[in-house]
């Protein structure tokens, strides 16, 4: 395998699914803004969607991944049953989940968006589009099991590329639908969880070829099927903290009128990178690291630690640096349109500037988290997780009334650093990683170039100022010609420092 040309594969399809996703959300600010219907769709989108992140981009691969590659080793047959026992398992669960909570959903909304309670109207516009939503969420976890077992024979193609369907589908609502009003969040709501269907429809097609799907209703809970269950709660909390810490700020960020719409577009930007820069290189990098440890090959293993962790770094870095610069430009120049007003664009910016400066560490959570789960020790990243979340909980609630949603961005921020910082720590106690002689020049330099580069950007920024502009029409054209400009320097500076070579991409791993 060759860890860069395989995130590059798994990064390629995801950038093309959050640009349409992007497509999308753009197409939602002009015709909902960020005002009560907006509000109320992004909560019933926020649950679906979250889970689609928790068990899509990376989660459930970590700790299915390490013990299906376990059974990969016995042969077909084998990997084949402990499949079928963990499918038949998660299909009648999610099943049951999906009905209960269909049935008790004014309960299920006033526990996710307490602050609509007191309004009825939008209460029950909430229940209403919850209830549309939700199955997004039973089709969205078996289409991740499909993907598991794809990533497991180094296939990335088919399950980075399934997420574009909920996007093409949702774009096409808006562009057809948009002469509707304030019905269209219903149709749109009925496009999440049509999208579901398709994805997994898409996924099987491919699953296939190395997967014989038997449903048997009979479940044979063996000692391997209790062992997998016992590691996915833990691996979905750990892995997916960075999710679950949004989660919760838009159940607090209910309470403030718009905020719930700000947190949403601000998170879709810093989402782009962190697809590649922690989520692709997590989810590539798990089936190989879990197979050079079962085979005990350390000079492997340290070599794609190392890479890994440097190319998340590389991604990184930069993308935090031109967020925090650009914070206001960005947001006024993707979604400052129609319904989005300037007072949108200044409190969503300012939540996209403390996300920012989180950004490295949401990537590092999800690079050292895999280093975890290939040794099969899901314990360690969960409870740093949940001491992370309780402690991104405390700092929200304790600030919210005296300075509103934006402590929320900042609450994030500092327990995801808490988080990346604590996985760091333990992963050395437990000889699960070290640094080789090369890394740290190569962080030094990566930090250069991300300095030059933010001094770069600064000036097409200061240079294109009338241009980008809240009241111009073409102040997108603009920022994109900064960011590819502000692009082609830090990669012209990281050559030539050394920051990046072009041999790496040879390299097998």
């Amino acid at each position: 395998m060759n860890l860069i040309k395989s995130t590059g594969t798994f990064g390629f399809y995801t950038i093309i699914s959050r640009l349409l996703g992007y497509l999308r959300d753009i197409l939602i600010a002009i015709f909902l803004g960020t005002g009560l219907l907006a509000d109320t769709f992004f909560v019933a989108f926020r649950i679906p969607n979250t889970f689609r992140r928790l068990f899509s981009e990376g989660t459930f691969n970590a700790a299915f991944v390490p013990s299906y590659a376990s059974e990969m080793v016995k042969g077909k047959k084998q990997s084949n049953k402990f499949a079928n026992d963990i499918f038949n398992l998660l299909f009648l669960s999610l099943l049951l989940i999906t009905f209960i909570v269909q049935l008790f959903m004014p309960a299920f909304v006033s526990l996710i968006a307490p602050g609509f309670v007191d309004d009825i109207y939008k209460m029950e516009i909430a229940i209403t589009l919850t209830r549309i939503t939700f199955p997004f969420l039973f089709f969205i976890c078996i289409a991740s099991f499909f993907a598991a077992i794809l990533n497991s024979h180094n296939k990335f193609a088919a399950a980075s590329g399934a997420p574009i369907i909920l996007n093409i589908v949702l774009v096409l609502v808006l562009l057809f639908s948009s002469s509707l009003g304030d019905t269209l969040v219903y149709y749109l709501s009925y496009g999440v969880s049509l999208a579901g269907l398709l994805q997994l429809l898409f996924l099987y097609r491919f699953v296939r070829k190395h997967y014989s799907l038997k449903i048997n209703i009979k479940i044979k809970i063996t000692n391997k099927v209790k062992i997998f269950f016992k590691k996915l709660l833990p691996s979905i909390f750990s892995s997916g903290v960075t999710q679950i810490n949004i989660l919760v700020g838009t159940i607090i960020a209910s309470f403030q009128t718009s905020a719930v719409s700000y947190l949403y577009y601000a998170d879709r930007i810093y989402q782009i990178n962190l697809a590649i820069a922690g989520i692709a290189i997590g989810v590539v990098v798990l089936p190989q690291l879990s197979k050079h440890i079962q085979s005990k090959k350390k000079n492997k293993i340290l070599l794609i630690q190392n890479k890994a962790l440097e190319l998340s770094l590389f991604l990184s870095l930069p993308a935090s640096v031109a967020l925090i610069l650009g914070s206001e430009q960005i947001i006024s120049a993707l979604f400052g349109y129609g319904s989005f007003n300037l007072n949108s664009v200044s409190n969503t910016s300012l939540a996209l500037f403390y996300f920012a400066l989180g950004l490295p560490a949401f990537a590092l959570i999800k690079v050292f988290s895999s280093f975890f789960f290939a040794n099969h020790n899901t314990k360690v990243p969960f409870y740093i997780s949940l001491v992370s979340v309780v402690l991104n909980i405390l700092i929200s609630i304790y600030y919210f009334n005296e300075i509103g949603f934006i402590i929320i961005p900042i609450a994030t921020t500092i327990s995801s650093w808490f988080n990346g910082i604590l996985l760091f720590i333990f992963l050395k106690n437990k000889n699960f990683f070290s640094f080789n002689k090369m890394f740290i020049l190569k962080f030094i330099k990566i930090v250069v170039s991300s300095i030059l580069m933010g001094f770069v950007f600064q000036f097409l920024l200061d240079l294109f100022q009338n241009e980008l502009a809240f009241e111009q029409r073409y102040k997108s054209f603009y920022l994109i010609l900064s960011v590819l400009l502000g692009l082609m320097s830090y990669l012209v500076i990281s050559y030539f420092i050394k920051a990046f070579k072009f041999t790496d991409i040879q390299l097998k791993y």
